[in-house]
Order: C-alpha cells, then structure tokens, then sequence
C-alpha cells in the first residue's frame, strides 16, 4: 500500500487536476514570481542594448553637427575673404557678420511664434480637470450632447 501512496503523492505534483488549491496557488504564485523575474531581467538586458544604441547614434549626431558648424565656419572664411578682394576686409567681416545676425534673428522669431503655439499636454490636462469631478462621481459632460 505505501508503494501505491507514494506513487500517488508522486502523481499527485504531476497532474494538476489531483492538486489541491493551496498547491495550484503555491504553483500560481511561484510560476508568476518567475516569469516576473524572467520579464525584468530581459528588459535589463533590452534597456542596456537601446541605451548603449542611443549612445553612439547620440555620438554621431553629435560629430555630424560639430561637421556641420565646421562647414558654416570655413564658409563664412571664404565669403569673408571673397568680399575683401572688392573691398576693405574689415567692412567684408562686418557683412559676413551682419548675414549670420539676420539669419540667427529671423531663426529666433521662427522658434518664438511655433514655441506660444504649443499646448503642452492637453489630454493629461483635460484628465487633470476630469478627476476631481470623477471623484465624486458626476459624469463629465463633453460638448455635442454626451
């Protein structure tokens, strides 16, 4: 008879229809508990891949603009000194210099006009007027009758 208990007991872990719900919840638990740990430990891994990704593509954005004001530098040289040979190089610096000041004003009333037309958040801040009315359990009411 003990041959045929221990079987059962043996049995009893395999088959999930013989377990009791204190088992199945011990199994539930420790089976989830895993698969949470599993699921962290591969978004560890996923988040270290993406932040050493955006590392270099943060590197080569930063060596394509460091190229980029090198260009507009020897640029600005070579209109600086193609205008001296037709006149004085100090008045030549000058209107070199005057073209990057327009251009810099005109960027900044370009950014001033599209900066006031942002709405930072608008849904979150509807959320954010829906939640005391939420609270206390009145509807909010849209426009257009719902």
């Amino acid at each position: 008879m003990s041959a045929a208990t221990g079987g059962m007991g043996a049995s009893r872990e395999r088959d999930p229809s013989q377990a009791s719900i204190g088992e199945l919840l011990t199994s539930i638990t420790r089976d989830t508990s895993m698969l949470v740990r599993q699921e962290i430990a591969l978004a560890k891994v996923e988040l270290r891949q993406e932040v050493r990704t955006a590392g270099k593509v943060a590197g080569m954005f930063g060596g394509a603009a460091l190229g980029a004001l090198m260009v507009l530098l020897f640029l600005s040289y070579a209109l600086w000194w193609g205008l001296a040979n037709v006149m004085d190089q100090g008045w030549a610096a000058l209107i070199v210099a005057v073209v990057w000041a327009l251009i810099a004003a005109v960027l900044v009333s370009v950014a001033r006009r599209q900066a006031r037309s942002l709405k930072t958040l608008p849904q979150t801040a509807d959320s954010v007027r829906r939640v005391p009315g939420a609270v206390r359990g009145q509807a909010h009411r849209q426009t257009g009758g719902q």
